[in-house]
């Protein structure tokens, strides 16, 4: 895993907050992923996390991360990020995939509190689900 964040780092000279960032996004996931992956379970309805395409699964594994364990990223932000992720690396449906999982876990999961909760781009992936 180090080798692999330090050829993002490289590839794309990320400054130190944003290595920060990246590396604590990537640890806190991969500490988590017991947890997340119950999540996910539970509100991925008629998926279970293994049957999950491998790039849609690890998208989601990192936006519920920062929707569950980071409070400094708005909501909105972490489901917009995630579906742009998603149809860039993803298959044609993943787009619509993550958005609709993460919809659904932000509709129905008890979500810690966070500034400006609904950011405008957000809220528009969400309502095309």
């Amino acid at each position: 895993m180090e080798q692999a964040l330090e050829y993002i780092f490289t590839e794309n000279n990320l400054q130190p907050k944003e290595r920060s960032f990246t590396e604590d996004l990537v640890a806190g996931t991969c500490k988590n992923t017991k947890e997340i992956d119950a999540v996910l379970a539970k509100f991925a309805e008629g998926w279970t996390v293994e049957r999950m395409g491998s790039t849609d699964r690890n998208i989601l594994r990192l936006a519920l991360y920062e929707l569950v364990y980071r409070d400094d990223v708005p909501v909105g932000v972490t489901v917009n990020e995630a579906v742009e992720l998603a149809k860039h690396y993803g298959d044609d449906d993943s787009g619509r995939f993550v958005n609709g999982i993460l919809g659904n876990i932000i509709r129905r999961f008890t979500l810690p509190e966070k500034p400006e909760a609904q950011e405008e781009a957000g809220e528009d992936e969400l309502k095309d689900s």
